[in-house]
């Protein structure tokens, strides 16, 4: 009886180790079967490709950037197309006429000078004739059956929508070693090795690919696995900026126009472009290449008068001023030898703070910045974040250059106070302009929304607010000073909007001379602003470097501005404060 029990219980061991290995082995084959279809389809594809025509080296392979739409859906900014390259092995060519003629009949646009040319050397075991052809023209060139002439797989980076967000996506080019496109600028650079497909995949071990899927999904490091971007540009939004800033600097003749459209209170940028600018698909004709750079993260500028806003609400934070505080504006101050002097040179006798922002007054942002004192400004200023990057997921951000905030003399804190003498990156400046919008709060601007991860899902990338810079009743108060400029003070109140209240500060800036001092004649022009002014949705900032025939910034971007929060407004169907 004993030995029965025990064979019974030997069989039943056996049973569960057979069963067992029979559902490891089915859980494979099932994971098998998901990098086949799934992960490597299009590995597959080519290789079955390659099959009619002839076998092709590396195919080029990469993920998608796309853009969220106002109502959630994706647009694809940035894709791979398929075809096939015709390439000729010269050394089997002997009669290139003879063979043009072959090949023109099922290829159309093929130029018989140019063509014949090229098999001129009679060495090259690789020319290629056309590129991105249809499977239909590769499967009639593999039907002529020629020796030495080949279809060959291939991809390509398109950008369907042209010059659409250039400076935020970048482009797709060989990398410094000339054999391996790589991203080179904005989010095809920043997020290279997301985007990019592992060679050989057909090829690697299936249980080493398996638990390197796993090891990723676990570890969490998202540089390394591989995925498709969603960013939280607006395509309509992004259309319509890109075009107010082509028209700005036509009609100002501007050396380079910059815009930002910017969700105060989550960070995420609904638009970022540059003017002028360039379509990512054809990058090869861009004569200047500074034309690729993305100034809003790459280049610094002294911001001027719109700072005046963040020096006064430092102010009001920290209880040294109201708006009702009066100075007595005599027109100018001298300050360690120095003469700081109003945008016009005339004084306006006692006037309260309120003025300072209305009528844009150096002294007046001077008389905050010493009632702050030196210690106290600089902290609020390093509050808003002017003394470190941003950490915006986009290539080259360079820091901010604040160094006279560490030199203990007033003349040089009563120039930053009205935006002289610093100099920020747009992104910082965005950044540090939303705290005054949003409550107080410093955000982490961003255009990344999430990354659909190949393997391991998706990660949503919104970032969360970093710290509180100032009161909420200092944000309130200072968004109502600034709803006043524009009910008031700008063009005698006739900009205001019956049914939207806007925040908003014009900005002037002399443009510094390279062995110091400052042109005479030579400005950069800023302009911000929020609504509706006490629960923003949007805030937009914009610049025009070294505009024409306009000394302020007024007269070149007043209009842009509105005509920017009016389409904004209407698109998302805002509603009313008033």
């Amino acid at each position: 009886m004993l030995a029965s029990s025990k064979l019974a219980s030997s069989k039943r061991i056996r049973i569960r180790v057979i069963a067992g290995l029979t559902i490891l082995l089915a859980l494979l084959l099932v994971t098998r079967l998901y990098f086949v279809q799934v992960v490597d389809g299009s590995d597959y594809r080519d290789e079955a490709a390659a099959q009619y025509t002839q076998s092709s080296n590396h195919v080029f392979n990469r993920g998608s950037i796309s853009l969220t739409a106002k109502d959630g859906t994706e647009r694809v900014a940035a894709l791979q197309e398929s075809g096939f390259t015709l390439a000729v092995n010269a050394q089997f060519i002997s009669k290139s006429e003879a063979l043009y003629n072959q090949l023109s009949s099922v290829v159309e646009g093929l130029e018989r000078a140019a063509f014949i040319e090229s098999l001129s050397d009679k060495d090259d075991p690789y020319v290629v004739i056309k590129r991105r052809l249809s499977p239909e023209t590769a499967e009639a060139v593999q039907a002529l059956n020629i020796e030495g002439v080949g279809a060959y797989p291939e991809k390509w980076r398109r950008y369907p929508h042209g010059s659409l967000a250039a400076h935020v996506l970048g482009y797709v080019g060989y990398g410094p070693e000339g054999d391996e496109r790589v991203g080179i600028y904005g989010i095809e650079q920043f997020f290279n090795d997301v985007l990019s497909r592992t060679d050989g995949g057909l090829y690697v071990n299936f249980f080493a690919q398996v638990f390197a899927g796993i090891g990723e999904a676990i570890s969490g490091d998202l540089s390394q696995r591989e995925g498709d971007i969603t960013l939280t540009i607006e395509p309509d939004v992004q259309s319509y900026l890109e075009k107010l800033l082509a028209d700005t600097a036509a009609e100002w003749n501007t050396s380079q126009t910059i815009g930002v459209v910017i969700d105060p209170n989550t960070g995420a940028i609904k638009a970022m472009a540059t003017n002028p600018t360039f379509n990512p698909g054809e990058y090869g004709v861009v004569e200047d290449p500074s034309t690729f750079t993305n100034p809003i993260v790459q280049s610094r500028f002294e911001m001027g008068s719109i700072i005046k806003a963040l020096t006064i609400a430092a102010g009001l934070d920290a209880g040294v001023v109201t708006a009702d505080t009066t100075y007595n504006d005599r027109g100018s101050v001298t300050l360690n030898g120095a003469t700081i002097h109003n945008y016009d040179g005339g004084a306006r006798g006692v006037v309260p703070v309120q003025e300072i922002l209305n009528q844009s007054l150096n002294t007046g942002a001077t008389f905050v910045s010493r009632q702050l004192g030196h210690e106290r400004m600089r902290e609020y200023f390093y509050g808003y974040g002017f003394n470190e990057k941003t950490g915006i997921r986009l290539p080259g951000e360079v820091e901010n250059s604040v160094s006279n905030l560490e030199v203990d003399r007033d003349l040089e804190f009563a120039t930053a106070a009205f935006g002289q003498g610093i100099a920020l990156t747009p992104i910082a400046t965005v950044r540090a302009l939303s705290t005054l919008a949003n409550g107080g709060k410093l955000i982490k601007p961003h255009v990344v929304a999430s990354v659909d991860y190949e393997v391991g899902g998706s990660s949503d990338l919104t970032p969360e607010a970093s710290r509180q810079v100032l009161k909420p009743e200092t944000s309130a108060e200072i968004s109502r000073m600034l709803a006043i400029v524009t009910d008031e003070a700008l063009l005698g109140g006739r900009r205001a909007r019956d049914r939207h209240s806007i925040a908003l500060k014009t900005g002037t800036a002399q443009i510094a001379k390279p062995g110091g001092g400052y042109y005479d004649n030579l400005y950069n022009h800023t302009y911000f602003g929020y609504f509706p002014a006490y629960e923003p949705e949007f805030l937009v900032f914009l610049m025009a470097r070294r505009p024409q025939g306009a000394r302020y910034a007024s007269q070149t971007l007043t209009e842009p501005f509105f005509k920017m929060a009016d389409f904004l407004l209407n698109y998302y169907n805002v509603s009313p404060d008033r």
